[in-house]
């Protein structure tokens, strides 16, 4: 066997070993998986039922609203991922790790696959939910794969975004603030509402969120009814399936080097 095989082997065995113990903290602290499930549905049913919405869209809201809710479920949702990292990094246990011989980013590999599986079940169970409440996506089983692909690219972009920045707060009670720091995003968003019904300063920026972009890739791969026209004309709109890969690249591309690189740096 070749050294760059042995490394990847090693590297694969040791991600996967700091994978089983994130999953072994699902059986110790099932609340938290619980709330973390249940929190995107209460949006749902909450922004359908009591808020209500569609300002700017044709057709029954929960055709357009479902499906910006699926993309903000993939951007939120980071606060156990922060809160799990920074209680790590305060109690000394990626230190312990960082003194075995373990291969480098282990920790941070096997913390999002665990995340990615956790993503991986809420979005199942936000599609679910979607169909119990009247929505009714088409384009056959071939649209509803690409938009649950184009739905954990987002995701994955985002937890690196999130193990970042844990790393760089670095205690559990900064989380919070830093959390402030993540909401605007999503809710600056064509999540709940149409561009076409906000000033053209705010469409131009909502139209170039990663939120926005995933939403309404997911929207035109379902055919939502007037979800054309609800996105309005511009660039992104157009481009829309494009900047839905682009965008989360571009943030794994930034966000994973660097958390790497931070985690190797801990405590040097």
């Amino acid at each position: 066997m070749s050294a760059l095989s042995s490394a990847v082997t090693w590297a694969a065995a040791d991600s996967w070993t700091m994978t089983r113990r994130e999953l072994a903290h699902w059986a110790r602290q099932p609340a938290q998986v619980v709330v973390g499930l249940v929190f995107p549905v209460m949006l749902l049913l909450m922004f359908g039922y009591l808020i209500g919405g569609g300002r700017g869209v044709d057709g029954a809201y929960v055709d357009y609203l479902v499906p910006g809710m699926l993309a903000l479920t993939m951007a939120f949702g980071l606060e156990s991922t922060m809160l799990s990292v920074t209680r790590d990094l305060d109690k000394g246990v990626i230190d312990r790790f960082r003194a075995m011989p373990m291969a480098d980013g282990a920790v941070l590999v096997g913390r999002s696959a665990a995340d990615m599986l956790q993503s991986a079940v809420g979005l199942a169970v936000m599609l679910a939910v979607g169909y119990a409440v009247g929505w009714r996506p088409g384009g056959g089983a071939g649209a509803l794969a690409a938009t649950a692909g184009l739905l954990l690219l987002l995701r994955f972009a985002m937890l690196w975004v999130g193990i970042h920045l844990a790393m760089v707060a670095g205690r559990p009670e900064l989380v919070q603030a830093v959390q402030i720091l993540i909401w605007p995003v999503g809710f600056l968003s064509t999540a709940f509402a149409a561009p076409a019904s906000m000033p053209g300063w705010l469409a131009a920026a909502v139209e170039w969120n990663p939120v926005s972009a995933t939403a309404t890739a997911v929207r035109d791969l379902v055919g939502a009814p007037g979800a054309a026209t609800a996105a309005g004309g511009s660039w992104a709109a157009e481009h829309a399936a494009l900047l839905a890969v682009a965008w989360p690249l571009l943030l794994v591309a930034v966000f994973l080097p660097l958390a790497v690189g931070r985690f190797r740096r801990l405590g040097g």
